[in-house]
């Protein structure tokens, strides 16, 4: 397992994540629960943190390529704030397909402003009868003369309606599922574009939206015409592992402020920890969190370094399905243990028991990622 340990640079660098956030980003969150934290968004981009997001230079400690800081940067953002957390995956979710797929001029215009947390984007992927079966989407692109116009509905879409630049994924050619979706990026104030707030368990901006005849342009074209399927794989074939990385800052923090109170309380005139009961349910709850860590850092650096690309959806998949499901039950194993304490709001542990629910459900239900796991070994065969 040596190969997955951290680098003194990439925990250098890990370090310094947690504590920027700490000193600057964590005193601007707690913002209204459900809308963008701008201030602390800005916050984040003055201070480095958003720059680091695709792997790019930075002025800060070394790091790694794009997939592995990534999973760096929301694992060290996890442990001290979710709510930082969740904003900085969704400034990368929104933008890494412009940067990816889009023309010089789509990535100039957004890309620094995003980087500098000036402009909010949103990864528009999800509709009403299409969520897990994304290759269903229904939203319509209808020829109109150099471009389109997008009529339909968007559902469950972080940052929305607030965000000044989507990711938008829409069907120009019907009938063929997967093969005739475009992506498209689209202004958050584009005419016909509007939208609503929805009020979920978990705190973080969602949202509907509705186009009603939005134009789009060949120029707003991520990739090509009819190919945005790719688009939104390869997207989050880098991001899904690094979901894994913030449900193992989640799960860590959990066990961190677990240990010290078994340690610290006392029942029946002796340390709780000196239960065999609770010491091995640590201990569990350990091993856990450590199989994840190494499952997702593993997809992250096959994802660098290019040398599982054939198995690349497969090796995603298993981080994120791992360290989701580990995590909730690692969190649930740590309220049981802290006792009715944990259920006190305001206590750590009644904040990361709320916010763990929504991480095996989004950008792929764990449901969908056996599905991906399975297609890939049954389909391929026995190639590892």
């Amino acid at each position: 397992m040596a190969e997955f340990q951290l680098s003194e640079g990439q925990r250098t660098f890990a370090a310094w994540v947690r504590q920027v956030a700490i000193d600057h980003i964590v005193p601007l969150s707690g913002g209204p629960a459900g809308r963008v934290n701008r201030p602390m968004l800005r916050a984040m981009g003055e201070h480095g943190l958003l720059r680091g997001l695709f792997g790019g230079a930075t002025d800060e400690p070394a790091h790694d390529a794009a997939a592995m800081q990534l999973c760096l940067l929301r694992e060290a953002l996890a442990q001290v704030s979710g709510e930082a957390e969740t904003a900085l995956a969704l400034q990368g979710l929104g933008s890494y397909p412009i940067l990816q797929s889009g023309p010089p001029e789509l990535v100039d215009r957004w890309i620094p402003r995003v980087v500098a947390g000036e402009a909010v984007a949103a990864f528009a992927l999800s509709e009403p009868g299409a969520g897990s079966d994304a290759a269903a989407l229904a939203l319509r692109a209808e020829p109109d003369g150099d471009g389109w116009r997008l009529s339909g509905e968007k559902l469950w879409i972080s940052n929305a309606p607030e965000a000044d630049i989507y990711t938008v994924f829409a069907r120009t050619t019907p009938d063929v599922r997967a093969r005739g979706v475009t992506a498209f990026a689209v202004a958050g104030d584009a005419p016909g574009l509007s939208g609503e707030h929805l009020d979920l368990l978990s705190p973080h901006p969602i949202g509907r939206l509705t186009f009603a005849g939005v134009h789009v342009g060949r120029a707003d074209v991520l990739g090509e015409v009819d190919a945005g399927f790719a688009v939104a794989m390869r997207t989050l074939d880098l991001f899904r592992p690094s979901v894994g990385a913030f449900a193992v800052g989640m799960a860590q923090a959990a066990l961190d402020t677990t240990i010290a109170h078994v340690r610290t309380r006392h029942v029946h005139g002796a340390p709780l920890a000196n239960q065999q009961a609770v010491a091995h349910k640590i201990a569990d709850l350990a091993t856990d969190l450590e199989a994840s860590r190494l499952l997702v850092y593993a997809a992250a650096s096959a994802y660098d370094d290019g040398s599982q690309q054939p198995q690349q959806s497969r090796r995603s998949a298993m981080a994120k399905l791992f360290a989701t499901e580990a995590a909730q039950r690692i969190i649930d194993g740590c309220v049981q243990l802290h006792g009715a304490v944990a259920l006190q709001q305001g206590h750590l542990l009644e904040h990361l028991y709320r916010d763990v629910r929504s991480l095996r459900i989004y950008e792929g239900a764990s449901e969908i990622q056996r599905s991906i796991i399975a297609r890939e070994l049954i389909g391929r065969g026995p190639d590892r």
